[in-house]
């Protein structure tokens, strides 16, 4: 089965104010890596030495699009090879990338370049869905147009399982229909307040969180990744929580 992570993004607030302390407190709670979602200006070998103090690995960056591009594309290798991450995840897309079936095949084509251009350096390149991605383009989604036209050896897909269900998709079939092209999994669960659907603490919600383990695992995905972005209390506190009951269902 593959590695428990957080993505950092659950906890900006505190990272924000304390980046290396929080990372600290996320290897204390037991979660086997770390995913980013920026550094805060921290140099590459401060956080290096912190992951290696508190044996804690890195389960890929999220970068945004605009930083593929040129000098930041170089920095950014440069970096995560320094902390020794090997996959580049870009979080979500602007409307203009997304707003039309050819827009999205404009886009599969750049992230075709991208994927290119990691894999030349020794990095995995991923994208994470949100719910637009699932907008009908005729008969297709923009999921569907996106790697349906990107090469499977150079784009790989980071799961949001919970924005896909969000959408009203089935994560499991999206997972068996592209296989171990799925290299990572968002989990969080999810739950209904005022008509609305919100994240939750994992086991607290409605989603079958061991099936996406057992389907993802079977799949070969590597990493299962808490990102929770709505909060009853302390964030941090329920990454703590997310951890202990992620890992009862993983050791199942």
């Amino acid at each position: 089965m593959g590695k428990a992570a957080l993505q950092l993004y659950s906890v900006r607030e505190a990272a924000e104010k304390d980046f290396l302390g929080t990372v600290r407190k996320v290897a204390d709670m037991g979660y086997d890596a770390i995913q980013f979602a920026g550094y805060f200006n921290t140099p590459a070998h401060e956080l290096k030495s912190v992951l290696d103090e508190k044996g804690i690995t890195v389960a890929g960056s999220h970068i945004m699009f605009d930083a593929f591009k040129g000098v930041q594309l170089i920095e950014t290798f440069k970096y995560n090879r320094e902390i020794g991450n090997d996959l580049l995840i870009i979080p979500a897309i602007a409307p203009q990338y997304r707003d039309s079936e050819d827009a999205w095949k404009r886009t599969a084509e750049e992230f075709n370049k991208i994927g290119q251009a990691c894999k030349e350096e020794g990095f995995t390149f991923a994208y994470h869905n949100h719910s637009f991605e699932f907008e009908k383009f005729g008969d297709s989604t923009g999921f569907d147009l996106l790697f349906g036209n990107s090469d499977p050896d150079l784009v790989k897909i980071e799961l949001d399982c919970y924005w896909a269900t969000f959408a009203d998709l089935d994560p499991l079939n999206i997972i068996n229909n592209y296989g171990d092209r799925v290299v990572s999994l968002h989990l969080k669960d999810m739950t209904v307040e005022n008509g609305e659907k919100r994240s939750i603490e994992i086991g607290s919600g409605s989603l079958d969180i061991e099936s996406l383990l057992n389907v993802g695992t079977k799949n070969n995905v590597r990493w299962f990744i808490i990102e929770q972005e709505k909060f009853d209390g302390d964030p941090m506190e329920s990454s703590k929580v997310n951890i202990e009951n992620l890992k009862k269902l993983m050791n199942k």
